[in-house]
């Protein structure tokens, strides 16, 4: 993931959001999802795609090999399914530590927020 991408501390983002946050559009991203495993947003109750924080790491580390590297589909497939194998998930999907707290601490209020929302 470039050092450069900021990601805000939610639990979920929208299509928009994500396209905003990477520089991808939203129809790459719809099709990003068809090609790579990794990036299965489910739906919300109206039917909007809801990314989660580590789909958004898979799709900047899938940009930098993509866009960057130059790798295919296919070559970009391959490179994350080894880095899975060789037990590095930490160079596709990283949070400092000093910041897991902060982010567990929105996390549940986001959470606390949707009950509400869902109790109304």
């Amino acid at each position: 993931m470039p050092a450069s991408t900021h990601i805000p501390d939610k639990m979920f983002f929208k299509i928009g959001e994500v396209s905003k946050l990477t520089g991808i559009k939203a129809h790459v991203l719809r099709y990003w999802e068809s090609e790579f495993k990794l990036i299965r947003p489910p739906k919300s109750n109206i039917g909007q795609r809801v990314y989660r924080r580590r789909d958004v790491e898979v799709i900047l580390r899938l940009k930098q090999l993509l866009y960057e590297d130059r790798f295919t589909i296919e070559g970009a497939k391959k490179k994350i399914s080894q880095e899975l194998k060789q037990k590095q998930p930490k160079q596709l999907f990283t949070t400092p530590p000093d910041k897991l707290e902060a982010i567990l601490k929105r996390q549940k209020q986001e959470l606390k927020t949707l009950i509400t929302l869902l109790e109304k």
